[in-house]
Order: structure tokens, then C-alpha cells, then sequence
């Protein structure tokens, strides 16, 4: 396919990379700089995201947050000036289902196409092509791009209508915040005991409590490895996602909305730009005591 890609950052580079490796052909933009490790493998460096709408049948979008999703398709040289009928705009950022609703029916409006479908899955997931897609919107356009999908991760489920991509990654991020916090907590009493916490996190590796978050977040945690695979600002973003929209729907969040402010605790402090596994600071400054 000629496929347009952009946002080419920690997630979206490595995922574009897959594509081209997978033989399609890219057209690439990104507000920075487009990576020279793409274009090197083939790749076309174009100067708006109007010219990748132009070029690509299927048009991806991998950007931080709602905004910058609203730019990129409806801002000055955004997707809709390049866009013809019977095109498909993928978004593959994670951001608010509400406006994803919106932007959806405006791309309509155009004759074309639109899926959402956030990832989880971090920039592991996204340099190992194993992501979960997580995707919202017609089932004809699914099949369609399903094979680029296919390409960049490994559980790839059409949930629903446009929205139901959104509204499923505010679920996940929900879990993985409760779980970074959970892990923290566990491995901080663990090693203020006395213990090993690299020992007990093997040893729970072996049990009920074993999860890829206590596998992968756990490791950091005892290695102090707080290098960004997905920084505490963008887990803001999206639990901020979950609490407006429970205050909408008149539902409560109490330990959601605690994960979040460990968070702000954490970014108080400057880490914002920390791997969300550093939420584990903020417990560390309550207990004063540092988990190794």
C-alpha cells in the first residue's frame, strides 16, 4: 500500500520502520524532523501532512495528544486539504474518544474513512511489532488496513464504532497505572523489610501476582532505569481521559484518581518526562526510603 505516516517519535518511527520493512510505500512527516533511519530504508520526507493525505491511500497518525490530532488533520496544510474520497485516516495516538467521534464524522463529511486505534504496549512493544491495537470504526476499513496492523503489533481487536478504540485505551491506562503503583508499593515494603527486591520480584514473577508491568516496570524500579519508554506527562494526559469522562458519566475512580496524583507528585518534582514506572519516586518520598 502507499501508506502516509505521521509523528515520528518513540513510538512511531520504530512502527513506520516495520512498514517499510514489510515492502509498502511510505510517505512520512513529523513537526521535528523526520528520522534519516527511515528515509535511508526509502521512505519519502514530505513537507505538511496535506502532501502525506495526497500521496497515501492509508493516512497514520501517532501524536501525543487530542490537539495535536485536531492540527494534524484539520489545522493549516493539515490531512483534510490532501484528502479525495475513499481514503482511510488512522489515528494511533491515544486520546479523548469524545472528540474522536468528532474528528470521525468530519473525515466522513469527506468521503472517506476513520479508524481510531491506540496501542498499548510502549516502545518495547513498538520496536518488537507485538503493540495491541485497540481499534474503533467500520468493519470494511478495518479489514483493509488489518494488514498494517498486522505488521506493527500482535493482539489487534476491532472493538466497535468510532470512539471504542479511545475508550478502551483509557481502560487500559487505568490498569497499567494501578498496577505500575501496585508493583511499586509491593517492591518499597518488600525492601524496606529487608528483603531483596530484585529477589522478590523474581520470586513473584512465578505467582498470581506475575504480570508483563511487574516484569518489565518492577526491573526498572530495582535498576533505577527511569529512561522514557512512556513518559509520566503522557499517563497524566490519558488518566486525565479517565476522570473527566467519569465525571461525565457519574462514575467514581478513587484509585485512579490516587495513581494520578502520585503522578503529579512525581512531575512536581520535574520528572514529567520520566518512564511512568518512576511514579514509584512519589512512594519512595512517603516512606523515605528508596526501593534499591
Amino acid at each position: 500500500m502507499n501508506v502516509g505516516f505521521i509523528g515520528l517519535g518513540i513510538m512511531g518511527t520504530p512502527m513506520a520502520g516495520h512498514l517499510i520493512d514489510a515492502g509498502h510505500t511510505l510517505f512520512l512527516y513529523d513537526v521535528v524532523k523526520v528520522p534519516a533511519e527511515l528515509t535511508d530504508k526509502g521512505a519519502t520526507a514530505v513537507a505538511s501532512s496535506a502532501e502525506v493525505a495526497k500521496n497515501a491511500d492509508v493516512i497514520i497518525l501517532m501524536v501525543p495528544d487530542t490537539p495535536h490530532v485536531d492540527e494534524a488533520l484539520f489545522g493549516a496544510g493539515g490531512v483534510a486539504e490532501g484528502l479525495s474520497a475513499g481514503k482511510i485516516v488512522v489515528d494511533m495516538s491515544s486520546i479523548s474518544p469524545v472528540e474522536t467521534k468528532k474528528f470521525a464524522e468530519k473525515i466522513n463529511a469527506l468521503g472517506c474513512d476513520y479508524l481510531d486505534a491506540p496501542v498499548s504496549g510502549g516502545d518495547v512493544g513498538a520496536k518488537a511489532a507485538s503493540l495491541t491495537i485497540m481499534v474503533g470504526g467500520p468493519e470494511k476499513a478495518f479489514e483493509t488496513v488489518k494488514p498494517l496492523f498486522e505488521k506493527m503489533g500482535k493482539n489487534i481487536t476491532l472493538v466497535g464504532g468510532n470512539g471504542d478504540g479511545q475508550t478502551t485505551k483509557v481502560a487500559n491506562q487505568i490498569i497499567v497505572a494501578l498496577t505500575i503503583e501496585a508493583v511499586g508499593e509491593a517492591l518499597l515494603f518488600a525492601s524496606k523489610a529487608g528483603a531483596d527486591p530484585a529477589k522478590v520480584r523474581q520470586a513473584l514473577m512465578g505467582g498470581f501476582a506475575s504480570s508483563r508491568i511487574l516484569e518489565v516496570h518492577g526491573e526498572r524500579m530495582v535498576k533505577r532505569n527511569f529512561n522514557p519508554g512512556f513518559r509520566i506527562e503522557l499517563h497524566q494526559k490519558d488518566l486525565n481521559l479517565a476522570l473527566s469522562s467519569a465525571r461525565a458519566l457519574k462514575v467514581a475512580l478513587p484509585n485512579t484518581a490516587t495513581a494520578q496524583e502520585l503522578f503529579n507528585a512525581v512531575a512536581a518534582r520535574g520528572g514529567s518526562k520520566l518512564d511512568h514506572s518512576a511514579m514509584v519516586n512519589a512512594l519512595e518520598l512517603l516512606a523515605n526510603h528508596d526501593i534499591a
